[in-house]
């Protein structure tokens, strides 16, 4: 993770020689950085008109105080990547409406964008603490606007505590730390509300105290009680809720390249597969054909197995948690428990055993950087057991 340390490196204040911004501009230019100079912003919220002056702001309040300085060295790269990338994904969603600048989803296509950028360009993928810095860093430019809305969202403390639960995975990632991050973003900013929005900061941290979750996840009573509170359910967090699930569908995703039937072979050898590309390869179905008649004959394969309550193995990409979600409620449907296994590899790897494959198995290496571009890794919530994997 050189680029991480090269970064630090760089926004180093010790010595009086302030943020080598020209620099930073120039590591992180793959990303679309640079193009955050001259997208402009709504003056009424930021004076400071575009938001590459925002994102230095945000960066030298957030360097500068008591809450980074405190900070362990892991949540410091974290923060700085997420404030570095907080806004990135303005500079494909701003648009004018009405005569005012507005950035719909940005937090969520600039976590996007974090995400290729750091594991295409910086290696920060394959390894278990690459991928969970990253995905730290992820989770914060995803939801750095949140504590500023929680409290007037529908069911804040379940949400606070979906939220919180990504620190299972993405260690290290807190309320807190999100909360800081927040701050930053406000205080980096030239506003007539940034005071009395900050209050609104302080209330959602004694909101995540009160909901036992500001310091790390919410202490479930078990998995299979966390999946059933985070899905909606009216049940007490607290209390192991009675399991009546008939066996486990492991469902493994990830993408082209990266190993799951190696994977699959090695840890589960004796269970029975359903597959997407084994259907797609006796159907004569290309990677960038319609896969539609494929998702089909898989899915009815798979209600084979569910209707005759037998364990099986879903080997699929399912890179969103769209497509992932409707797996899972099938399965849930028919009275099974789902355990998410997703697997990565280092952005190089994953392209030379893509290449490796035959014929057209062989993913073409548009497709998978269009999927990269797509891909969320899964989350605690979306099933009683979720584990990221290296191979």
């Amino acid at each position: 993770m050189g680029m991480v340390s090269e970064l630090e490196r760089l926004v180093s204040v010790d010595a009086g020689d302030g943020i080598a911004w020209d620099r930073i501009e120039e590591l992180l230019e793959p990303s679309g950085f640079s193009r955050m100079r001259g997208v402009p912003q709504n003056p009424v919220f930021h004076g400071e008109r575009d938001v590459m002056t925002h994102t230095r702001m945000v960066c030298e309040w957030l360097l500068g105080s008591d809450g980074f300085r405190a900070a362990s060295h892991g949540r410091r790269a974290a923060l700085l990547l997420a404030a570095l990338f907080h806004d990135v994904g303005k500079t494909r969603t701003t648009r004018e409406v009405d005569g005012r600048w507005t950035s719909p989803h940005h937090a969520a296509v600039g976590s996007r964008m974090a995400r290729e950028f750091l594991w295409r360009s910086c290696g920060m993928g394959g390894s278990d603490g690459a991928l969970r810095l990253r995905e730290e860093a992820c989770a914060l430019v995803r939801s750095h606007m949140l504590p500023t809305r929680l409290l007037d969202r529908p069911e804040p403390e379940r949400l606070a505590r979906e939220v919180a639960a990504v620190g299972e995975l993405a260690c290290g990632f807190t309320w807190r730390e999100l909360c800081l991050l927040s701050e930053a973003d406000l205080r980096g900013r030239i506003a007539g509300d940034v005071e009395e929005r900050v209050v609104g900061i302080e209330l959602c941290r004694m909101f995540a105290e009160e909901a036992g979750c500001l310091e790390g996840p919410f202490g479930f009573a078990d998995a299979h009680t966390r999946r059933a509170y985070l899905s909606g359910k009216n049940v007490s967090p607290e209390y192991a809720l009675f399991d009546g699930t008939w066996g486990e569908v492991t469902l493994v995703c990830g993408l082209p390249g990266t190993g799951k039937d190696t994977w699959i072979e090695r840890h589960l050898p004796d269970v029975p597969t359903v597959s997407l590309d084994d259907v797609r390869r006796e159907m004569g179905v290309g990677p960038q054909d319609d896969q539609g008649r494929a998702i089909q004959e898989v899915t009815e394969r798979a209600r084979v197995y569910l209707r005759d309550r037998q364990t099986f193995v879903w080997n699929a990409t399912n890179l969103t948690v769209r497509t992932r979600g409707r797996i899972v409620g099938l399965c849930e449907a028919y009275g099974a428990r789902v355990r998410i296994v997703y697997l990565e590899a280092p952005w190089d790897v994953t392209l030379e055993r893509n290449d490796a494959r035959s014929g057209d198995e062989r993913v073409p290496v548009g497709v998978v950087e269009r999927m990269l571009a797509r891909l969320e890794p899964p989350l605690p919530g979306e099933a009683d057991a979720v584990e990221w994997r290296c191979v």
